[in-house]
This record gives structure tokens, sequence and C-alpha cells, in this order.
């Protein structure tokens, strides 16, 4: 056995990743260290070689690893070769409505996984709302909430994905139950971000140039497009999925060498690819060491409830690490022995970190558009707490009716 009890040892761990996340170490160098030094404190050190290779060889984990290299490919390759560019503006043209725009624009730009990628869509939102006579606080909150309206019923995205393989679930069978989120999602962010201000003035559009700029959509758009229908339509796993997006980029975009190479020098890609692996492998770490059995005793006497604990644990801990990814693997570990999961289960696990990690002073988006906007984060918070509260009310419903 390791040097100190459970309980010691995930207070331990969990401060030390708490410092990293302070400190703001990589994602994927964060949770494997946390990992490994909870092995070392925990286990027997004879084990832990035994971990890493189960962990390593799991299909799961191969799995999730190589969809989120492919993605977060995929994600890069759409900056480098600028299709990102072509893919709002064109949508722009298309929509030319500020309304929909800033509520439409952020949420296609948020389909590409960037850490603290709600920048690239912030000069586009400023532009519209600017015409809507808006403030700062409120272009803050429009350009983070809408970004985030996408991502509970993204077929590609990590953190869903993750959750399905945790669970045993499939990806649709979480996103089904998302769908009323995503919902409420909207029209809270409409209420309180976009209703009651003026209409902005609309350009005229040719049905020759509506044309051209939906053609143009639809080629750009084509790499996400073809990721999803695989997966959802054809069942075909998200690695290989994602890989079948990156070749019809490539097809459309016919990056040069150089421009193809360029992902592959960033250490961007290779930090969320080894989180994906350091999620995994905190998990069975955490699955060893019978970190369930320390909450077991709440739960038993009937103290705390499964669905507060399907709430609470997931939300804080996204909120003091910022990430969604983090917190599914960490929260999972600790209610698989206590909870029996079903589909309804899985997606609120889901939906209580994502909705943790939007409003997390940790999360990139949020940071780096308040000081784009030059908005406070007091100001910022008074539209969020609410969305969040809507928001949640709501996944709570669909897990008690469900």
């Amino acid at each position: 056995m390791g040097f100190v009890d459970p309980l010691t040892a995930l207070v331990v761990s969990f401060c030390f990743l708490g410092i990293l996340v302070y400190k703001r170490v990589n994602l994927g160098v964060t949770l494997t260290s946390t990992a490994l030094l909870l092995a070392l404190l925990s286990l027997d050190w004879q084990e832990i070689p035994a971990i890493i290779y189960k962990t390593s060889v799991d299909l799961r984990t191969i799995s999730v690893v190589l969809a989120t290299f492919g993605i977060m490919l995929m994600s890069q390759l759409y900056k480098e070769t600028k299709l990102i560019d072509v893919l709002s503006e064109s949508l722009s043209r298309i929509v030319n409505n500020s309304k929909l725009e800033v509520s439409i624009l952020p949420a296609i730009i948020g389909l590409l996984p960037v850490a603290g990628g709600a920048l690239m869509s912030a000069p586009l939102v400023e532009a519209e709302t600017d015409k809507l006579g808006l403030k700062a606080d409120k272009k803050t909150y429009v350009n983070v909430w809408f970004r985030h309206t996408i991502f509970p019923v993204y077929p590609v995205s990590q953190v869903l994905i993750l959750t399905a393989l945790l669970t045993g679930f499939t990806v649709t069978s979480i996103i089904i139950r998302q769908i009323p989120v995503v919902i409420s999602m909207v029209i809270v962010g409409y209420l309180i971000g976009l209703w009651k201000t003026p209409k902005a003035e609309e350009t005229e559009n040719s049905k020759t140039s509506l044309g051209s700029e939906l053609k143009r959509f639809t080629i750009t758009f084509s790499p996400i497009l073809a990721t999803i229908v695989a997966v959802v339509g054809f069942n075909v796993d998200v690695a290989i999925a994602a890989f079948i997006g990156v070749a019809v980029l490539i097809i459309i975009a016919k990056p040069n060498l150089k421009v193809f190479k360029k992902p592959f020098m960033s250490w961007a890609i290779y930090g969320i690819t080894i989180a994906a692996y350091g999620a995994f492998l905190l998990r069975n770490v955490a699955e060893i060491m019978g970190i369930s059995q320390v909450f077991e005793v709440f739960v038993a006497n009937g103290s705390i409830d499964n669905l507060l604990l399907l709430i609470t644990i997931p939300a804080v801990l996204a909120f003091f690490i910022g990430s969604p990814f983090g917190a599914v693997a960490i929260s999972y570990s600790i209610l698989e022995g206590i909870i029996s999961f079903t589909p309804k289960s899985a997606a609120l696990l889901y939906i209580s970190s994502y909705l943790g990690y939007v409003i997390a002073p940790t999360h990139l988006c949020l940071v780096l558009t308040a000081d784009y906007f030059k908005c406070s984060l007091e100001k910022l918070y008074k539209y969020l707490i609410p969305s969040l509260a809507v928001s949640l009310a709501t996944a709570i419903s669909v897990y008690i009716l469900a």
C-alpha cells in the first residue's frame, strides 16, 4: 500500500493539481502528474508500471487520444489555412442579421476546440454588437455564452467523447438529453444579451451572391460536417472520423508543406492529446485506490443525494481546475462506485462539468474575452450566473423526467 490513506492522498493530489492549474501548467502535464502523484501516495509502487501499461493499451484510451489529436489537428489546419476566416465571413453574409450573427458566429467558431478560442470570434462579434449599441459587458457575455451553446450537442467534442467512453453509453444517447439544455441556453442567452436591443440595418444581398456564399459556406464547413456525419450517421469511431475530416480539409484547402507542418510544430496539439491520456490514467489510478469508497459513507447514511453528487462534484471541480475534461475524468472516478450510471446520469455529469467550466475564472475564453472588451468579471457574472442557473435547472428537469 501507499504512504497515506486514500482521503489524505486525494486531498494532497488535488491541492497539487490546483497549484499546477493556478500556475497555468499545461493540462496534459497537470493531469498526468496528478495521476502519478496520487499513485505514489496511495498505491504499492510496484503496481504503477502495470497501471501505466494498462492505460496505454486500453482501446478506449487509444480511441480518445487519437480522436483528440485528429480534432486538434483539424482545428489547427482550419486556422493555418485561413479556412475558418472564409467560413465565418460567408456565414456573416448569408445571415445578414446582426442579432443572428452574434448568436451563430461564436458557436460556429466554437466548433474548433481551441483554448481561448472565443478570442477568434471577438472581433466579428464586436463589429456586429457595435451596430446593436451593446455595452462592453453585454458584448463579452454574448461572445462567451453563444460560443459555448454548441458543445453539449457537438458529436466530436472531446469532453462528450470522454464522457461516453467512460460511462459506456453512445454519444448520441447523451446528446439527445442535452438538446433541451441547449435550447434553454440559446433562449436565455437571447433574453439576457440581445432582447430589447434595437435592430441593426441590414445590407442587401443579391440572389446570385447569396447562392455563391451558400456554396462557399458548404465547402468550407464540409470537413466538420464530414466528421459529424461519419460519427452520427455511420457510427464510425470518432478517431477515424476526425481524420476523415482532416483529409477533407486537406483536399479543400490544398495547404503547402510549410502550412501543413506548422500544427505539428505547436505544443498545443500535443498538450491536449496528453491531457486525454492523463485523464484516463487518473481515472485508472483512482479506481484502483478505491476513491469512490471515500464518498460512499456519505451516500450510505443518506446525508448526500445522488442528484446532488452528480451536480456539485463535477461543477465544483470544473470551476476550480478550469477544465471540463479533467472534471469529467475525476468526477467519474469518484462516482462510478457510488452511482449506477445511465444515459441520463451521464448527461448530467457532462453538463454539470461543462457549466461549471463555462463560468470558471480559469476559463481562458472568459478571461481573454473580458480582457478584449475591457469588461470586469464582476459585471460579466451578473449575466453568467442566472444563465447558468436556468441551464442547470433544465438539465435537472431532464434528469428527473427522463
